[in-house]
């Protein structure tokens, strides 16, 4: 749901909420979340520092490999990442 601002007759708020098409257009587009679905590790955020120190805006993401889990007793995909499969936390699905 946007708002309109007062003074500038414009709309306030997340863009995915305003324009619900975006978000489906994502989809099909095949992009993914980068979001364990086991422990829900999300990227982080840092910096780039070159030799002279400028800082660039950066995204460390986790490493998710795409597996054949059991979920609620049937195989289904998932993105999981790969501490929580060496840590056995996840079932495999044969």
């Amino acid at each position: 749901m946007s708002i309109l601002c007062q003074e500038t007759s414009r709309a306030i708020g997340n863009p995915r909420e305003r324009f619900p098409i975006l978000r489906l257009v994502a989809r099909l587009l095949g992009r993914m979340s980068k979001v364990c679905a086991i422990c829900g590790k999300k990227p982080g955020f840092g910096n780039n520092r070159s030799h002279s120190m400028v800082a660039t805006r950066r995204r460390f993401n986790p490493n998710l490999q795409r597996v054949r889990v059991l979920l609620e007793g049937r195989p289904t995909r998932a993105y999981v990442c790969t501490r929580c499969l060496k840590a056995g936390k996840v079932q495999k699905a044969l």
